[in-house]
């Protein structure tokens, strides 16, 4: 009797410490939009954060305890919700300290789930189509190499810098290649360079494109006649 008792507290504490609301398209769709579990639970925890804890930018030591990963999976994953749009960092300012913070932004993720409902991919209700013959998609089974060839570029920093990388510096490098048009290895040689000056951090990374840019430095050789005109002074 005292177990049953025990039980029933334990249910009701349970029950009691808050529910999350989340998409049932979500639940419904991730395979669809090819999100691993991890992936798919990832973005749940961080609804759980910022509904129950008003907790909009937990850090990724947060995420592992809860989804019991290694740094190195959960750094992996945020990369490529960040990488593929389902996740945005927004920086905010509190109106009333004036402190600068970081929140998570799931939009991307509802508008991805609003297409696949547009494009009659996923109908409003009822089963989803048999596809048990097609090719299960988002596993957490390896990737071929020719789908991974653009995170390499992650590696490489993540290798540089020792650790795994922050979603800020992923979304910094997505920005490089996204809104600035910089090529991976242009982007891949600027890391070189603040490695040759011992200057290993974003912000010199980024002037060091932005100087390049400015000179209209387009490839690896340029960027490399350039560096070498700068150090002779010529």
């Amino acid at each position: 009797m005292n177990d049953r008792n025990a039980l029933a507290q334990g249910l009701a504490a349970a029950y009691t410490d808050g529910a999350v609301s989340l998409p049932y398209a979500l639940l419904r769709s991730y395979r669809s939009l090819k999100l691993t579990d991890t992936e798919c639970m990832m973005i749940i925890q961080l609804m759980a954060y910022r509904q129950l804890e008003q907790n909009e930018f937990p850090t990724m030591e947060q995420l592992q305890v809860r989804l019991g990963a290694s740094p190195d999976g959960i750094g992996h994953a945020m990369q490529k919700l960040v990488k593929n749009g389902f996740v945005s960092i927004d920086e905010v300012v509190d109106p009333n300290t004036g402190v600068q913070a970081e929140r998570y932004n799931l939009n991307g993720l509802y508008q991805k789930i609003a297409a696949l409902l547009a494009a009659g991919e996923l109908p409003l209700g009822g089963p989803e189509p048999d596809d048990s013959s097609a090719p299960r998609r988002g596993s957490d089974r390896p990737i071929p190499a020719a789908a991974t060839a653009e995170p390499n570029l992650f590696s490489v920093f993540e290798q540089e810098f020792g650790r795994p990388l922050t979603p800020m510096e992923v979304e910094t490098i997505n920005g490089w290649m996204d809104n600035d048009g910089y090529p991976n290895e242009l982007i891949l040689f600027a890391l070189k360079e603040s490695v040759f000056a011992g200057k290993l951090h974003f912000r010199y990374i980024d002037r060091i494109l932005l100087e390049w840019s400015r000179n209209r430095v387009t490839s690896v050789d340029d960027a490399r006649a350039h560096a070498q005109k700068f150090r002779t002074g010529r």
